[in-house]
């Protein structure tokens, strides 16, 4: 069995929030999701604060820059660089303010390779996934830079255990062949399985070396590639529990045979009207139930989160949401 870093019967978020200050996010984090907090996005900041840009930031010696069809890789950095490490500076300042002392598992996210690649243009307009090359030279920046992300951290909070997610939503459409060229008028080529899980492997290997972050990856789409990310060396995988169809069972036993820790989205990351508390544990039982594995592992293997970012939701829905994972996991736990 994996040994995971958090404890039984644990939450904890996907990555974004609303809003744009990094204090009062953390602020909402570390009080909600004590077990398991995470340090918080938020792309209403503008450049450099969404998804693709705040990892764009963290390339080494591949500079990005925005454009009108999106990021697009240039010869030096710019401002639109500038941003993006500026306001993930900050938001490490405040990180280490007000997390310093933590000394539990703490959870950082950057983008994946392929999604990243399928997400910035080349100098001359291609999306950087048609280019091989581009690919192998991308996934060595990421993970060189990410490396360098997860030494900060580790930095600033001494006594945590650090969790990196590496976010690939897109990582089922480059397999399936369904990412749309710059143009959006055909599809590039799919991506094949073991090219895929190599480029991810590189990444995971170089930023968790030596054990200094615990590797997940997050992929709020339907068709996870479950056994992939095992084999890229996943440790655990984030999934939106509604995304799981019955036809994935297999899948998912064996990923939770393997010992996979599985993140499970199962609270709406938008503004709803929540379910009963019982009524919001039930998918994940029943999931449980249905593979036939033991009660008392459940909440071991199992943490419960939004089923994504949360970017669009309100802050007072984003305080219920996040309570709401808590209770659940902790209903999990009573259960087990």
């Amino acid at each position: 069995m994996t040994s995971y870093p958090w404890e039984a019967g644990t939450a904890t978020g996907a990555g974004s929030y609303p809003g744009d200050d990094p204090g009062e996010a953390l602020r909402t984090v570390l009080g909600e999701l004590p077990e398991l907090p995470h340090l918080p996005e938020l792309p209403a900041r503008g450049v450099g604060a969404d998804m693709v840009g705040r990892t764009a930031g963290l390339l080494v010696d591949m500079p990005a820059r925005v454009e009108p069809s999106g990021w697009r890789f240039s010869d030096r950095p710019g401002r639109d660089t500038l941003r993006s490490r500026d306001h993930l500076a900050r938001d490490l300042d405040v990180l280490e303010e007000l997390a310093g002392g933590h000394d539990g598992p703490f959870k950082i996210q950057v983008c994946g390779p392929w999604t990243l690649a399928a997400a910035i243009e080349l100098r001359h307009g291609d999306r950087a996934i048609k280019d091989p090359g581009a690919v192998r030279d991308l996934a060595a920046s990421l993970a060189e830079g990410a490396a360098a992300h997860v030494a900060d951290v580790r930095r600033r909070l001494p006594a945590a255990r650090i969790v990196l997610q590496l976010d690939e939503p897109g990582l089922p459409a480059a397999l399936a062949g369904t990412v749309p060229t710059a143009s959006g008028f055909s599809r590039l080529r799919a991506i094949e399985e073991p090219v895929a899980e190599d480029t991810l492997r590189t990444v995971i290997e170089t930023a968790c070396a030596d054990g200094a972050a615990f590797p997940i990856v997050h992929c709020c789409a339907r068709n996870v590639p479950y056994a992939l990310l095992r084999g890229a060396g996943a440790k655990a995988i984030s999934a939106d529990l509604r995304l799981m169809p019955k036809r994935d069972d297999d899948a998912v036993g064996e990923t939770i045979e393997a010992g996979t820790g599985l993140l499970l989205g199962a609270v709406p990351g938008t503004d709803a009207v929540l379910p009963s508390l019982q009524a919001t544990a039930e998918p994940v039982k029943a999931l449980w139930r249905r593979l036939g594995f033991p009660p008392a592992r459940m909440a071991e293997q199992v943490v419960v989160t939004p089923a994504c970012g949360m970017a669009g939701a309100s802050p007072r829905y984003v305080r219920d949401a996040l309570k709401r994972c808590r209770d659940t996991a902790r209903m999990l736990l009573a259960a087990g």
